[in-house]
């Protein structure tokens, strides 16, 4: 029997100086000093800091705030720019920063062990399977929602996007997790309602 290979435990929360980074990819929004507000998906955190990608950066230095699903709402300012995305401060007491220690603490297990994506969903096609991507830069395309399920979706589309970009479908915040021939499978950033999937995703009219 092959032995499993252990968690790696990051003791964030008593490393606070190295600001250990975990790897996360986490879907949200973060808000510019001019009160814009962008999708984006976190690459990797600390409680000190955090790198987040999305179409629309902001500028060195410049105050943001993140809401990031799980976690909650972060803010601080922009250390460094790069070409999909940027770094951030976190600005934090030292007990939000044990809090977030915990929280990448729990995700860091997660990763580390290769938990899967959360498929015991049962997949069904909505009424009217027409809908709408919202993608990273705001640009709204038209797709077909192939089936659904209470935790992702697969959508045909001619837009092609890398994994674990951020996009909502019709109303719901999800990232893509697979490509499929014709498009891609997305996992959306909480479990949906099966009373409210067609309305939330599926297109309004008739």
């Amino acid at each position: 029997m092959t032995a499993t290979k252990p968690a790696v435990v990051l003791p964030l929360n008593q490393e606070r100086r190295h600001h250990q980074r975990v790897k996360v990819n986490l879907l949200g929004r973060y808000m510019r000093e001019d009160r814009q507000e962008f999708p984006c998906q976190t690459l990797n955190m600390s409680p000190g800091g955090a790198a987040l990608t999305t179409a629309m950066p902001p500028r060195l230095g410049e105050h943001v705030v993140a809401y990031i699903d799980h976690l909650g709402r972060i803010e601080g300012r922009c250390t460094r720019v790069f070409p999909s995305g940027f770094c951030m401060s976190v600005s934090a007491t030292i007990r939000r920063r044990d809090k977030l220690a915990d929280q990448l603490t729990w995700f860091a297990n997660r990763n580390a062990l290769g938990l899967p994506e959360d498929r015991r969903h049962e997949r069904f096609e909505l009424r009217n399977p027409r809908s709408m991507l919202i993608l990273p830069n705001g640009t709204q395309v038209p797709c077909r929602v192939v089936d659904v399920s209470l935790s992702g979706a697969a959508v045909a589309t001619e837009v092609k996007l890398p994994m674990g970009s951020p996009v909502t479908l019709g109303r719901t915040p999800a990232r893509v997790v697979r490509h499929i021939e014709g498009g891609f499978a997305l996992e959306f950033s909480r479990l949906q309602s099966p009373e409210t999937l067609d309305h939330e995703i599926g297109g309004s009219g008739a």
